[in-house]
């Protein structure tokens, strides 16, 4: 790929709004470190530094606030009339929606745009624009613990609910007090959540953008997990609509769980712990599911500040392959486009990622597009678990979540 930084000029209409004087830049971003020595300010204070030396006419102060905080700052600084020029966080929609956002075709060069693989820009989307830049993606691959596998006398992962249900049994026959982690606690049931549904061919929309919560396939999903898999006691002692996703992983890589659905950075922290796992396609009702979960972090500009094509030239600094590559091997994260992804599937330093990246081109995202959504998401984050519960309905959880989603989107 051609550096973006040699491709400035081809921003779709290049005349600033902004005046020829010095411009700093703000952007507000997420920290994907687990802890200081590795946070992501580490990794801005570098890219910023290089490119603040190729533009010396642009300053960019960089703020890097925790997952659980960074979303609400940057709200309160939109509220407060004091929008920064960019934020690296969760959700675009709403900003989009309410006409705050450069839309991508305005920002970045042509062959930046152009570079990001299609399903993620098509996940950026709303009223067909693109306001949402992929910045950082996962997928969710079945992973499984081959010790207490082979332990459990079990040779090979899952291909279907049956296998996995069978496997379930003779993990937990061997001793293993968590044969299949199920986190769907507040933290991230909605991952979960899908990642089951899809498996079941459905999700949380149809085919046309419409919620379809309760739909036939997501109920008969539902119902399985907890006839098959809940009531018989292999999702460990812990309930499922307590058990959050960091509490999984972590007994995971600390030997205690047989199976999970999980994203690429449990990688290293099983190896940390000594914990050789393997990864699988995640079973389906009757074969491998023919999709998977995909998650992905946004970046978006806005407009308040009017430094469009300093956004521009900055932005396309931040998607050069070798800066998208740096990210996502410093963070266990996947590339957000084609080039860099080619890049990491042809590294055989990379092949860990592999099984993940591979599921990226199938991989089903959660409806961001949707200002909606957010409602949506947190509904079920508190909801999700109760179906599976003992004397849980999971036809009723899923009509009640049926009737806020629309109720939601038609606010919306």
């Amino acid at each position: 790929m051609v550096s973006a930084l040699g491709t400035a000029a081809a921003l779709g209409g290049c005349g600033s709004d902004s005046g020829s004087e010095d411009v700093t830049l703000r952007l507000v971003a997420a920290d994907y470190g687990s802890s200081k020595g590795d946070s992501s300010q580490k990794y801005w204070d570098d890219l910023v530094g290089r490119y603040e030396k190729e533009h010396p006419g642009v300053r960019v102060d960089v703020s890097v606030y925790s997952w659980e905080d960074v979303d609400a700052k940057v709200r309160e600084m939109v509220d407060a009339g004091e929008a920064p020029d960019m934020a690296q966080i969760g959700a675009y929609a709403d900003y989009a929606a309410k006409g705050l956002l450069y839309p991508a075709s305005e920002v970045l060069s042509i062959p930046v745009q152009a570079d990001f693989l299609p399903q993620l820009a098509d996940a950026g989307t709303v009223n067909r624009l693109q306001y949402g830049l992929p910045f950082a993606a996962s997928t969710r691959v079945l992973v499984y613990n081959k010790s207490l596998f082979a332990d459990a006398g079990i040779d090979s992962a899952p291909s279907t609910w049956k296998d996995l249900a069978e496997d379930a049994a003779a993990l937990k026959d061997a001793g293993v007090e968590t044969p299949y982690a199920l986190p769907l606690g507040p933290e991230e049931a909605q991952a979960e959540a899908l990642q089951w549904l899809l498996s079941g061919g459905s999700g949380y929309i149809d085919d046309v953008g419409s919620y379809d919560l309760d739909s036939e396939q997501n109920v008969k999903t539902l119902t399985w997990l907890k006839d098959e898999l809940v009531d018989k006691g292999l999702t460990g002692p812990t309930a499922p609509a307590e058990l959050n996703r960091a509490e999984a992983a972590a007994a995971f890589a600390r030997g205690e769980v047989g199976m999970t659905s999980a994203h690429p950075a449990l990688l290293r922290a099983a190896a940390e712990k000594g914990v050789e796992l393997g990864t699988a396609t995640m079973p389906g009702e009757s074969g491998r599911s023919a999709t998977t979960l995909g998650v992905a972090d946004w970046m978006m500009a806005f407009k308040e500040n009017g430094h469009r094509k300093e956004i521009g030239s900055f932005l396309d600094f931040v998607y050069d392959e070798e800066n998208v590559l740096a990210f996502s091997r410093a963070y266990d994260v996947l590339p957000v486009t084609t080039s860099a992804s080619e890049a990491m599937g042809d590294d055989e330093a990379d092949a860990a990622l592999a099984p993940f990246l591979q599921r990226l081109p199938e991989s089903r995202f959660y409806p961001v597009g949707k200002v909606s959504w957010a409602a949506v998401s947190a509904a079920v984050k508190q909801r999700i678990g109760e179906a599976v519960a003992p004397g849980g309905n999971p036809v009723k959880v899923l009509q009640q979540l049926q009737e806020v989603a629309l109720e939601a989107d038609s606010a919306a």
